[in-house]
């Protein structure tokens, strides 16, 4: 039995997550060589031992798994950092069903692939945000394996967090919904627009360069300013604030890389004062409209 188990804990300690198993009185019982890595901990100081509070968000989460990615905890390493870490958390029982205690395998948030996006409110329209994810993943993959041409553009409504907040949700829903409309005026086929936030679109490109997804981009912003929006009388100009990134053969980067300069440069175009169009992230050069 001590031969069996030693082999066990040996095969534990050799796999690339953290592992830890804690029994019912919150005391360690198992903390492989990964976890030490992540959190500094080594292992001859903790069995035995309560778990400290500054890794208990490890242990927690369990009725809270989502699709097989686990939790995002935030515990804090030996040296007094914050350590992110996406934890699969599951009771330990014995032969009979009772709980003898719980274990977590955990890794740093860091090495998952996430894309970057926000909430959308159940009465969003276009595309559902689900979907337009999984379109995405697969026409990048596509775009990469062969070699073809990709880009997206991220796009946020200057006018929205005002609306929201003088007018109420339904109204700026409703502006919300007139430029989406807008907007699809201007996709070419192939392409694909839609909501990607509560107040932000995402738009699916596969111009040649990264020059001509920006002229793209300004495009769009015309037709988005051509929306008639009136609410109760009052007629609400729009325009929109839009971040282009273009997929560059060598790179090497994710999906979520690419959004992520997608989302940086809309952020720049923002602080730039709205209305315009940012090709690259922290770039100098905005393109007002």
């Amino acid at each position: 039995m001590s031969d069996r188990t030693e082999l066990v804990e040996g095969a534990l300690d050799s796999l690339p997550e953290g592992i830890a198993l804690v029994d019912m009185d919150g005391a360690v019982r198992f903390w492989n060589r990964t976890a030490e890595a992540i959190t500094g901990y080594a292992g001859v100081e903790l069995l035995g031992r309560l778990l400290p509070a500054d890794l208990a968000p490890l242990m927690r989460g369990e009725a809270e798994q989502h699709a097989g990615r686990g939790v995002l905890a935030h515990a804090r390493h030996k040296l007094g950092h914050e350590v992110a870490v996406i934890a699969h958390v599951l009771a330990l029982r014995d032969e009979m069903g009772g709980r003898i205690g719980t274990a977590a395998v955990f890794h740093p948030a860091e090495s998952l692939d996430f894309l970057p996006h926000g909430d959308v409110d159940e009465d969003g329209v276009g595309a559902s945000q689900e979907d337009l994810e999984e379109r995405l993943a697969a026409e990048f993959e596509d775009a990469v394996r062969e070699g073809l041409p990709f880009g997206v553009l991220w796009v946020g409504v200057d006018q929205a967090p005002g609306l929201r907040l003088t007018h109420g949700k339904v109204a700026c829903e409703m502006m919300l919904r007139k430029v989406e409309r807008a907007l699809r005026q201007g996709v070419r086929p192939g392409e694909e627009v839609g909501r990607w936030g509560d107040e932000e679109f995402l738009v699916m490109a596969h111009e040649r360069s990264a020059e001509m997804l920006a002229l793209h981009a300004q495009a769009l912003a015309g037709l988005a300013r051509t929306a008639d929006f009136r609410w109760w009388g009052d007629r609400i100009s729009i325009t929109v604030s839009i971040g282009a990134a273009q997929a560059e053969a060598g790179r090497g980067e994710t999906l979520a890389q690419l959004l992520e300069r997608a989302r940086e440069a809309m952020a720049s175009s923002v602080h730039a004062g709205g209305n315009r169009v940012t090709p690259l992230p922290g770039s100098e050069t905005c393109l007002p409209l």
